[in-house]
């Protein structure tokens, strides 16, 4: 049986009490060129761009764990984009990664990887690049300056500090920093939904038998259109005999308190129940082994930026001259309902416009980098993915240095300039009217 299946929580229009008067000192605890808050792929990837170019940078990191959906989230393994280029090629590089069913990089890539190898490299990737990483340092608010964001409050462990910069970058997967400093969003679709939230785990051959075990209040399926998402998913590692699962499906919106803390019990329940199924149905010698430290949350908002990228544009394969990342990761929305069902179809490589970064209002020194980029929702869909995100990433860290070495507002750099430093970073796009979409491994 289903046991998410579940009208969402509509408050009842009534006044918010407020605490408008509530005031506290917050000391300044650093001053840098650059602060990205958000430590996923591409608040990394934003900070070692912005370093390289020469920026001090401070990573704010909510959690005590770099990654993102990589480590926190769990989705270990990186879906293929057909761009391994800049970054995210030094990465795999680094790591020796390939792809799971070792196919040509040039025609589908897509790495698994352990979660807590790649928790570790990103830690130390920082640390011996000279990024600043505070963990455990969620962003709380902006101090605004002559129409600028001046400052980043974070939530420490020492309380509330904040942190001086001239350009900042939001990676937090909400895009908190950029509304908070007067950017908007996107309306989204018509009903206020979005893409369910998922939490991987994995499962590990033990040799033998093992004898199914379903916790109480967990929910037993016994067909495949029982499961959460009415179909099996998941990917073996076959030197290690790794499974890891992607089955688990929860409607809600991960921004909400209330539908996150609903999801992270469901999604939970959900686990040890499709473990269950898959015991019982292709891989009795599997036991569960990990669970991940928190719910994958795929969509929540969306930036409204200075170009809004559309569902023709990824049909299309549109190009722009001001073309930051690159991909050809298909549409892919997983139902909103959080019933079964997910709407998927290939595209060809398409380009992301660096406008989809800039917010169309609010301060000038305020980029977003990652999901939350300007998108529609079945847009975003393709747009969301790590490798993609890391793409976005670099491409703010570079614009970043860009404007505060000319001193212009970070919308309003040069694209040509922005492409070589993107380019002294190796990062390679294919060319306009190129089939082929550049894949390099450096």
């Amino acid at each position: 049986m289903r046991s998410d299946l579940r009208p969402m929580q509509t408050p009842l229009p009534c006044p918010t009490p407020r605490f408008e008067h509530f005031t506290q000192a917050v000391p300044v605890r650093a001053e840098v060129d650059v602060v990205v808050c958000g430590g996923g792929p591409a608040g990394i990837c934003a900070a070692l761009a912005a370093k390289r170019s020469g920026c001090r940078v401070l990573l704010a990191e909510q959690t005590a764990i770099l990654g993102g959906s990589a480590t926190l989230a769990g989705v270990a393994i990186y879906m293929p984009v057909g761009n391994v280029t800049g970054l995210y090629s030094e990465f795999v590089r680094d790591l020796g990664l390939r792809d799971w069913r070792d196919r040509d990089p040039e025609k589908r890539f897509a790495p698994l990887f352990d979660p807590g190898e790649m928790r570790h490299y990103f830690n130390e990737k920082l640390a011996v690049e000279g990024v600043e990483v505070w963990y455990h340092s969620a962003f709380a608010g902006v101090v605004s300056e002559a129409g600028r964001v001046g400052a980043c409050v974070l939530l420490t462990r020492e309380g509330l500090v904040a942190v001086r910069a001239a350009v900042f970058i939001d990676a937090t997967g909400n895009a908190q920093l950029a509304q908070a400093g007067g950017a908007g969003l996107l309306p989204g679709r018509e009903d206020g939904s979005v893409q369910p939230m998922t939490l991987m785990f994995r499962m590990q051959d033990t040799g033998g038998p093992v004898e199914p075990r379903l916790p109480t209040g967990c929910p037993q399926y016994d067909r495949v259109e029982d499961l959460p998402q009415g179909r099996v998913l998941h990917w073996l590692e076959p030197e290690t005999r790794t499974l890891l699962v992607n089955m688990t499906r929860v409607r809600g919106n991960g921004a909400k308190i209330e539908e996150i803390n609903h999801a992270e019990r469901e999604a939970l329940r959900q686990v040890f129940g499709v473990a269950h199924f898959l015991q019982r149905h292709g891989f009795p010698n599997y036991r569960l082994s990990w669970i991940a430290p928190q719910t994958g949350v795929r969509e929540t908002v969306q930036l409204a930026g200075r170009y809004v990228l559309t569902e023709e544009d990824c049909v299309a394969g549109r190009r722009f001259e001001d073309v930051v990342a690159q991909t050809r990761y298909g549409v892919d929305v997983h139902n909103p309902s959080g019933t079964s069902g997910t709407v998927q179809y290939e595209v060809p490589l398409y380009n992301i416009p660096y406008r989809c970064l800039v917010p169309d209002r609010g301060a000038p020194n305020v980029l977003v980098a990652g999901r939350t980029l300007s998108a529609t929702p079945v847009a975003m869909s393709s747009a969301r993915v790590m490798p993609t995100c890391m793409a976005l990433g670099q491409a703010a860290g570079c614009a970043a240095a860009i404007a505060l070495r000319s001193g212009v507002a970070a919308g309003d750099i040069e694209v040509a300039a922005l492409h070589r430093e993107l380019d002294g970073q190796g990062v390679v796009f294919a060319q306009r009217g190129d089939a082929r979409p550049a894949v390099v491994i450096r």
